[in-house]
């Protein structure tokens, strides 16, 4: 196996994955951007508008409510996955009564197909068909009926819950991979010199978690900001475009209005806030390492 630390085997084996990413990634993206100064129709020659979709993507009111329903999402989504996911790992890493049927149980939402997903909320958080609503009725407190879905309130929070049902399982499985690679001679000797189980989290866990964490937290980032089938299939970002996230506003604009300029400038928004907050993320997590 020496020939494969060569270096010019190594520039062979990575140039097809590059041209392949190259191609399908960074070369839609850059069209994308480009098409995001035009205006476009879809139909004919793309007319070059300088930042005119920018300055009205700025000015539209359905632009700022899909952009707070998707930080709404974000931020709800982010903290209760890499937070809740990171501590049932801690509780399945144990040799617990049924571990791996609870393992099961918790990974099986995750290989289901979003758009299906979206169909089981419905029959769940639907105000008029959806189970929660019934069973509030059923026990006496339809006072506290909402419209879980296709409000203007509630929605976002509701598209946030049911992507922690879905992904929880799978980012679940890959704290649980990071557990797994921590030396237990390290665990032993913590328990020998008497450590409580907080400051095995605090001083011993979390720290050799550090990867793990940054990975699911980057995985949660970018894949919160591409959620489009769990809105489209569950409120379809109605009533009036209150329910709209990014994704689904810039897929209507492009797809169902013809305005493919200015639906590539959305997009291009969308990309770029996701690049922001990663990047800030990876920042402040690389500058508490470095203090540490």
């Amino acid at each position: 196996m020496y020939w494969l630390s060569k270096k010019r085997y190594i520039v062979g084996m990575l140039i097809p994955t590059l041209l392949v990413y190259s191609v399908f990634i960074i070369l839609p993206i850059i069209i994308a951007v480009g098409y995001s100064f035009t205006k476009y129709s879809g139909i004919g020659k793309a007319k070059f508008n300088g930042f005119a979709n920018y300055q009205r993507l700025f000015s539209d009111p359905t632009f700022w409510i899909a952009f707070k329903n998707t930080m709404i999402i974000f931020i709800v989504a982010f903290l209760l996955l890499l937070v809740g996911a990171f501590f049932i790992a801690l509780l399945l890493n144990n040799h617990l009564k049924f571990n791996d049927f609870n393992k099961a149980l918790i990974f099986s939402p995750a290989i289901i197909a979003p758009i299906i997903v979206g169909i089981i909320w419905v029959y769940i958080l639907d105000p008029e068909i959806g189970i929660v609503n019934a069973l509030l009725d059923a026990a006496g407190l339809s006072a506290w009926k909402q419209q879980w879905i296709g409000g203007d309130t509630l929605s976002p929070y509701s598209t946030a819950i049911i992507y922690f049902w879905q992904q929880l399982g799978y980012l679940v499985t890959i704290y649980i991979a990071g557990l797994k690679m921590i030396p237990e001679d390290v665990m032993e000797a913590v328990r020998i010199d008497g450590a409580s189980a907080w400051q095995k989290l605090r001083y011993i866990t979390v720290p050799l978690m550090k990867t793990t964490i940054s990975t699911v937290a980057v995985l949660l980032i970018t894949g919160i900001f591409k959620i489009f089938e769990i809105v489209q299939q569950t409120t379809g970002g109605g009533p009036n475009h209150m329910s709209e996230t990014l994704v689904t506003y810039s897929y209507s604009t492009t797809f169902t209005k013809g305005e493919y300029g200015y639906g590539m400038s959305l997009a291009t928004i969308t990309f770029v806030v996701s690049l922001i907050i990663t990047g800030v993320y990876m920042m402040l997590t690389r500058e508490k390492g470095e203090k540490a």
